[in-house]
């Protein structure tokens, strides 16, 4: 043993303080290093097992995580596109209500009525907002319908083609006056006691008349669709259909005209009695 000890202290000193041994350092390094390399292959494989796995895992939580976001982002871009559509809606309101000459109030339909046949709806407008029967309402093409119900914070609105409504109208052309009643169809209207000798045409615009007092003058009312000419008839069968979007517009516009406007109307004068009771006994003051 003590021999041994000896030769490995020789050989350390040899290794440490001379370059003899760096020959056979090389040599046994190629020797060993295939050895290394076997016993170091189960680590190595369980490595890249483990980094293999969890970048698959990574990648399929990535993927899940991406695709919730596209799903949002798809979300955000329809209502962006909604937004962008009623912003054009409300551009062409806004444009619609320059040329009124009257007061206007915006409001937004909220409700419609079940009734497949009652053409009613629901604006967010009441009598808080002034809103009084009979108003007319229009959109952005023409005029829809009148208040025939107001509550406190919204009215109903009666469409212009409900079966029970009629308005007075005159052709644009040429003036000539006639009365427009509702079918109770959407896109149809009918002209009443249209004589045969009425110069009518396709395609001529109906306005209001402003007769009765109830709708203004002069908005667009519906477009001429159809004319028969019947010899056997005194009257002529006239079909039109409404200028206002009646099954789209959500954003409308109340106009305050005549005699109904309780916003222009005066401010009632305070009651004369109270102005008595305010007074004091023997002031002199006339009651």
């Amino acid at each position: 043993m003590t021999g041994l000890g000896a030769i490995a202290l020789i050989l350390i000193l040899l290794n440490v303080y001379t370059d003899l041994l760096d020959p056979v350092r090389a040599k046994l390094g190629s020797v060993v290093a295939p050895l290394y390399w076997v016993v170091d292959t189960p680590q190595s494989v369980l490595e890249w097992g483990q980094e293999t796995f969890r970048s698959r895992n990574e990648l399929q939580r990535e993927n899940q995580e991406l695709k919730a976001e596209l799903l949002i982002h798809k979300r955000r871009l329809q209502r962006m596109a909604a937004l962008a559509a009623e912003n054009v809606r409300l551009r062409h309101l806004l444009n619609s209500a320059e040329t009124v000459k009257d007061r206007v109030l915006v409001a937004e339909l909220i409700g419609v009525s079940p009734d497949p046949l009652t053409h009613r709806v629901i604006v967010n407008k009441g009598r808080e907002d002034g809103v009084y029967l009979g108003q007319p309402l229009l959109d952005a093409h023409g005029l829809m319908g009148q208040v025939v119900e107001v509550n406190e914070f919204s009215s109903q609105i009666l469409l212009i083609t409900d079966a029970t409504h009629a308005l007075p109208v005159q052709i644009n052309r040429n003036g000539v006056r006639a009365v427009a009643e509702g079918t109770g169809d959407l896109y149809r209207l009918k002209l009443r006691h249209l004589a045969n000798t009425v110069d009518v045409r396709e395609g001529d615009l109906l306005v209001s008349s402003g007769l009765g007092q109830r709708f203004p003058v002069g908005y667009p009312v519906a477009k001429v669709t159809s004319v028969v000419h019947d010899p056997g008839e005194p009257f002529a069968r006239v079909e039109a259909r409404p200028e206002a979007q009646l099954n789209r517009s959500r954003h409308v516009l109340l106009v305050f005209s005549g005699e109904g406007d309780p916003v222009t109307a005066p401010a009632p004068t305070p009651a004369v009695p109270v102005k008595a009771k305010a007074a004091p006994a023997g002031s002199g003051e006339e009651p």
